[in-house]
């Protein structure tokens, strides 16, 4: 049965987009069919490690929300773009990068009942085993509605009091939503903390399962989102947690 993966931040700049990457490149990487969705409409960016630029996007997910394509043409076949062999399939369906598109959703806004439509098609025409949702950062409706109809979900948060407060009231929404699985990322830990340490620490803060912490790299750093971590530092520590995360997720 196919699975649908919510990967969401409170707040901006925490990492979201690169996680989502590179979970998505090891669950292809298993032999699934990975689709990758994003909905960060106002501002996209995970095209950008899959080295996709406008001019390889003839349809993007807002063609999709105002009616002028189906889903399913928006989606890209990335798994070539991997720089590594990979025994399954990754499709990206990117948001649009083109400043008149952004200030037209920021303007009109869209109908997000399309968007629950558009996932299951999504499943149903690529035959995918996981769709991840890269989210808007914060809580609005398409966050919303992303969160209520996950299989997972997985709040990143760093360790810092804004991330802390914001991820709160995110961990609390979504039990209320009755998230089936929900699990909690610290990224960009300073490696003078003990892992353990702020595992435990916000593992008791919000009464939540923490499936990973990944400590501040300066590799993931200089990479600059110009590619998938994963498959460029292997033995690296982050990639090491990144794995562990997707093999809860996948079991």
């Amino acid at each position: 049965m196919s699975q649908i993966i919510s990967v969401h931040s409170f707040r901006g700049g925490t990492g979201k987009s690169n996680t989502t990457a590179n979970l998505s490149a090891l669950t292809a990487g298993r032999g699934l069919r990975v689709g990758v969705v994003d909905t960060d409409i106002q501002s996209p960016g995970i095209h950008v490690l899959f080295g996709v630029d406008d001019e390889d996007m003839e349809r993007s997910l807002n063609d999709y929300l105002w009616g002028k394509c189906k889903v399913e043409d928006a989606a890209i076949d990335v798994t070539g773009r991997l720089k590594q062999d990979v025994p399954g399939r990754l499709f990206l369906i990117p948001s649009s990068i083109k400043p008149g598109e952004i200030a037209k959703v920021l303007r009109e806004g869209y109908d997000v009942a399309l968007l629950q439509e558009g996932f299951q098609r999504l499943v149903q025409t690529l035959k995918l085993d996981v769709l991840l949702i890269d989210t808007h950062p914060g809580l609005n409706e398409e966050t919303l509605l992303s969160i209520a109809i996950s299989d997972h979900l997985v709040l990143i948060l760093r360790p810092d009091q804004q991330d802390y407060q914001g991820t709160g009231v995110t961990v609390e929404i979504a039990r209320r939503l009755n998230v089936p699985d929900l699990v909690l990322m610290v990224n960009k830990a300073p490696q003078t903390l003990d892992p353990m340490a702020v595992k435990a620490k916000v593992e008791k803060t919000y009464q939540t399962e923490v499936a990973g912490v990944l400590p501040h790299s300066d590799e993931m750093m200089t990479l600059a989102s110009s590619g998938i971590f994963v498959f460029q530092f292997p033995d690296h520590p982050v990639t090491r947690t990144l794995r562990q995360v997707a093999d809860r997720l996948l079991g």
